[in-house]
């Protein structure tokens, strides 16, 4: 068991030191830079034109790496679909953005419906499979409550609110991928600790998230652009899932929850006071950089946040 969670980590890890450095300087030739929101921090104006869908690299890295040890493993397959799955989403919509310089890339609802048929299948799979609709309650010492036919909105809801949660936490050097090393890490210990077959594309996206982090990190050499940012959110939500734990997913995956609901909150008070802000600005990330704190400082915190509750996570399940 323990070669499935060390070998994995350390392929993917080091297929991110071989590949970032050939990708890199390839995206900046082809001219496949960031574009920065005029009404974001003016600081970030300057990250402007640095390589972005790197997300390309971290599926590729995470899909090779786990494939050496899914031998016989039905597990595997579902959730390195479903990745797959939200991370062409994302690179059309970089694709649209970053190339055809449509900066908008995908429409809204255009992106909205590809996470719903996406999601949809996900539930479907599950409904064929014939997983339980049973969900675990937090805090409740396993007590668990059978949501039935509702299970599979639910999945659909969960599902399309995390892939958008990842989404909106990647807005600074470093911090959707450090926030994600720490929840692929506590599914791989929790795919240990139940024995599952999951246990190799968990290590493996830890491995591959751990090697793009050292040219994701302040200053970054390249971003993983909506491709990586939508493909982990599909990631740790389908683990969640498989490993029969989604209600976990809302306590280690803390940070994503916060940030989607600054939005959402920001959004609704604006329209309700006709101009008024809750935050200085959202995603949340944004709103602590305007009070004054460095764009590192709060990525290490966003990610102290997670490693504590990764552990709150460990002793729960």
């Amino acid at each position: 068991m323990i070669e499935q969670a060390v070998y994995p980590a350390i392929i993917a890890f080091i297929l991110e030191l071989i590949l970032c450095p050939l990708f890199i300087p390839l995206l900046s030739k082809l001219k496949f830079g960031q574009y920065i929101r005029a009404e974001g921090p003016k600081e970030h104006l300057k990250k402007a034109g640095t390589p972005t869908m790197g997300g390309i690299v971290i599926l590729l890295s995470l899909t090779i790496a786990s494939l050496f040890f899914m031998k016989g493993n039905q597990e595997f397959w579902p959730v390195l679909l479903i990745t797959w799955g939200f991370g062409l989403i994302g690179l059309l919509d970089d694709f649209i953005k970053v190339v055809m310089k449509h900066n908008l890339g995908l429409k809204a609802w255009q992106k909205f419906s590809l996470q719903l048929i996406v999601a949809g299948l996900f539930a479907l799979y599950l409904y064929r499979s014939g997983f339980s609709t049973r969900v675990e309650i937090p805090f409740t010492g396993g007590k668990a409550v059978d949501l039935k036919v509702w299970f599979y909105p639910f999945v659909i809801f969960m599902m399309v609110g995390f892939v958008n949660g990842v989404n909106m936490t990647d807005g600074l050097d470093g911090l959707a991928s450090g926030v994600t090393v720490l929840v692929a890490t506590f599914f791989a210990v929790v795919s240990w600790g139940k024995g599952s077959g999951l246990l190799p594309i968990a290590s493996a996206a830890a491995g591959s998230l751990l090697g793009f982090l050292l040219f994701n990190t302040y200053p970054a050499k390249v971003f993983m652009g909506d491709t990586g940012s939508l493909a982990l959110g599909g990631f740790v939500t389908a683990l969640a899932f498989m490993l029969e734990i989604p209600l976990f997913l809302v306590i280690v995956g803390f940070i994503y929850v916060a940030e989607a609901l600054s939005v959402i909150l920001q959004v609704g008070y604006f329209k309700l006071t006709k101009g008024k802000r809750i935050f200085k600005m959202a995603p949340l990330h944004h709103h602590f950089e305007l009070c004054g704190w460095s764009e590192t400082k709060v990525v290490a915190v966003f990610s102290i946040i997670t490693a504590m509750l990764c552990l709150v996570g460990l002793l729960l399940v």
